[in-house]
């Protein structure tokens, strides 16, 4: 006999769990549907799960449920009086889990911050800090004398009555360190204050933003102004433009512009940058133009901080968001506009784990459903993107000339063949370096490879110093004495002498600091900077090297591939590429890709001002067709090529594909489900399945590795397959073994 089914009201509710499915919750004393707004699908509640209370988000209400009664249970309190997630977010979120096959509840957790999935109040408060009254006498006391940064920290705060955190860093910069110095003494003190709601003025606005706007505004090039003018002539309907402009052609003063317009007709406009170091110098500029709040995201904000911003928007205070990946399923009411900033970056696809989605694609389908523009920008457009533009789906906008009228660098190769390079550097280089710091430019040489060297070996036994948890070797950290793995984060103390014979080790190879010490020796170090990873460990660093630069208090800059986006140095003159031969050769098919938009990138950071720049590549492989390709026709010519490769060989965008990835204790576990799943798949049509083998480095962080790759020339054909396929693998006997995850449309194939 059939269970008995419950009438309602019942929640149905989206937990953040590896299930995919609702769970059912009676509304009990939550009351009645159509009572009050808090029973409407996206508001939050409060929810018993087993010996656990989990915070969930009601997806939809339902009348009756298929469990039966008696094992039904009521939600234990309902946390938001209005919904957090509108009905549009709501449909975008189902739309990208099922896109991309992932649990939906754990979807929903990708868009909502921490705090409030962990069922923080709603109601915006932000961070103020203020003097206390000791700091106060300390300061008339004439304390702290011997800490200026502390000073003029404390000064700021008396004078001010208390700054928001963007107060601060507006003002000074890398305030945070003399800040926590002060409130150790007791001299100035933190606190969560409530926001104010936004006033009318805030609402409309529209005077304040063109008064802001008309004050030091660069003129437009003619290609600027056509850019601007198709976008705006797309507002109020969905349009989607590939802004292709090279390095310094002002692809920023076009979405300025543009959010401009936006603004004015009362609408909200959400810009999605790739990385957190772009955040401080877009920000910045958007502030200096428009006087209206901003809600700014991204990952290297506390909890409390990314949920009060997440608030202002969600209330509507902010008229612009400007965040990082997960920023794309960030609130705007009225939403106008949709911006993505170096459109072709690989940290707009989440890839580590959780949910695999890409956030420039879901931009698109926000956009689609919300009836908007999109604009996505790069000088080195995804070939996803410009197939998009081939199939007239997308239309191209084009800025082929530097906003400032300089010519573009001049870019020539570095035969080390015939100048061996010796530390790194090749006498070429060191030459042209000696020679741009005589005429009073900056020099940027960059390396994306960190640490001190790639290899510690001994010259008698032949032992090279592994990483005893991945199939990798451990790089040589000089500065701080250690050895670690920058695949796991393993780390040893460097040794002087091998441990299996006891002869001295040697460090072979170069990473950024092995050359900032060699360039160093040479040019002499006060002048000299590096930016990578391991100088960029906490909040502001990478403003404090910027802001070096920027002064040119440093002449030259030594970095990884965070040198390479949206930064604009007027005076830099000279890049140095040291070892553009790392992606020439690899097994992935999207690797000439990301090599060819790195050395774009980067060389596109010389010569951005009045003077001459030029840029130096350093390899052994000159004749190597990527490299001409590139040096004869530029970013268009080299796409071209590839994208006529990609297309003889049925690779994306000419095709589709979905990657399953696991890892096991065992080379031989993690192998055995993707052989019971590709026994699962049998032979479906119109489908390709691709091993299942070893990942490049099978062994990582002490797991083995392994995938198994799944291709059609159909979208449609791929995701029916899926739909019936992923449930499969979830019931076979092997999966307990092994940690496995779904990717569709990887951009990644380890």
């Amino acid at each position: 006999m059939p269970h008995s089914r419950r009438q309602g009201p019942i929640l149905r509710v989206a937990l953040d769990l590896p299930v995919r499915r609702l769970f059912d919750y009676l509304a009990g004393t939550c009351g009645a549907v159509g009572e009050p707004a808090v029973h409407l699908p996206g508001a939050r509640v409060r929810v018993p799960f087993g010996r656990r209370r989990l915070v969930g988000v009601v997806m939809e209400i339902a009348r009756e449920s298929e469990i039966p009664a008696e094992r039904l249970k009521a939600a234990l309190e309902v946390l938001d009086t209005a919904p957090l997630l509108d009905g549009p977010s709501l449909a975008l979120i189902r739309w990208a889990a099922d896109y991309y096959h992932h649990p939906v509840g754990q979807a929903v957790a990708v868009a909502l911050p921490k705090a409030l999935r962990l069922g923080a109040r709603t109601v915006p408060v932000e961070p103020r800090w203020t003097a206390t009254r000791a700091g106060i006498q300390a300061f008339e006391r004439g304390d702290p004398a011997r800490a200026p940064q502390q000073r003029r920290l404390l000064s700021l705060l008396i004078e001010a009555r208390g700054a928001r955190a963007e107060a601060l860093g507006a003002a000074l910069g890398n305030w945070r360190e003399a800040a926590r110095a002060l409130t150790r003494r007791g001299w100035i003190e933190r606190q969560m204050q409530e926001v104010d709601p936004p006033s009318a003025a805030h609402l409309s606005g529209a005077s304040q933003i063109a008064a802001r706007a008309a004050a030091s505004v660069p003129p437009l090039t003619p290609e600027q102004q056509v850019a601007v003018e198709t976008v705006g002539g797309s507002l109020g309907r969905f349009a989607a433009w590939m802004l292709h402009g090279i390095t310094g052609s002002g692809k920023t003063e076009v979405y300025l512009r543009t959010i401009e317009e936006v603004l004015r007709r009362g609408r909200r406009a959400l810009v999605l940058v790739p990385e957190i170091g772009l955040t401080p110098q877009l920000v910045a500029r958007f502030r200096d133009r428009f006087e209206v709040p901003l809600a700014v995201l991204h990952s290297a904000l506390t909890d409390q901080e990314r949920a009060s911003a997440w608030l202002e928007a969600w209330s509507g205070r902010a008229r612009i968001v400007i965040g990082t990946r997960s920023a794309v399923f960030a609130p705007a009411p009225d939403l106008g506009l949709i911006v993505v900033d170096e459109e072709h970056d690989a940290s707009y696809k989440q890839h580590d784990g959780g949910f695999h989605y890409s956030a420039r694609d879901v931009a698109v389908m926000r956009a689609r459903r919300a009836g908007v523009p999109i604009v996505l920008g790069s000088a080195t457009p995804a070939f996803e993107t410009l197939h998009n533009v081939d199939l007239r789906r997308y239309g191209q906008l084009s800025l082929p000339r530097r906003a400032v009228q300089s010519a573009p660098p001049r870019v020539s190769l570095v035969d080390l063949r015939a100048h061996p390079a010796h530390s790194g550097l090749s006498t070429p280089v060191l030459q042209a370096i000696e020679r741009h710091l005589g005429r009073d430019g900056q020099v940027l040489v960059f390396l994306n490879r960190r640490g001190y060297a790639p290899t510690l070996v001994c010259t008698a036994c032949g032992w090279i110093a592994p990483c005893e948890n991945c199939d990798a070797r451990l790089t040589v950290h000089r500065s701080a004495q250690r050895l670690r793995c920058h695949h796991c984060g393993a780390e040893t103390h460097l040794p002087e002498r091998c441990p299996q014979c006891g002869f001295l080790v040697k460090a072979v190879g170069q990473g950024t600091e092995r050359i900032e010490e060699r360039l160093a020796e040479i040019f002499g170090a006060d002048a000299l900077v590096r930016l990578d990873r391991d100088v960029v460990r906490q909040r502001g660093d990478m403003e404090a090297v910027m802001a070096r630069v920027a002064s040119g208090a440093a002449r030259i800059l030594v970095g990884t591939q965070m040198v390479t986006k949206g930064h604009d140095f007027p005076n830099m003159t000279l890049v140095a590429v040291l070892n553009a031969d790392q992606g020439l050769f690899s097994t992935d098919f999207r690797a000439p890709e990301r090599l060819a938009q790195t050395i774009v990138q980067v060389a596109g950071r010389a010569g951005r001002g009045t003077k001459p720049g030029e840029v130096l590549i350093q390899t052994e492989f000159p004749e190597h067709p990527l490299l001409g390709n590139l040096l004869a026709g530029g970013y268009e010519g080299f796409a071209r090529t590839a994208l006529a490769e990609r297309a003889a060989a049925a690779w994306p965008p000419f095709s589709r594909i979905a990657a399953v990835r696991d890892s096991a204790p065992t080379p031989e576990a993690a192998l055995a489900f993707l052989t019971d799943a590709r026994r699962a798949a049998g032979h479906p049509a119109h489908l390709r399945l691709l091993g299942p083998v070893p990942a490049t480095m099978a062994k990582r962080a002490g797991r083995y590795h392994a995938q198994l790759l799944v291709e059609s020339r159909e979208r449609g054909a791929l995701h029916a397959f899926l739909d019936d396929w992923v449930p499969r693998l979830e019931a076979l006997p092997t999966v307990r073994r092994v940690r496995w995850a779904l990717d569709v449309d990887p951009i990644e194939l380890f």
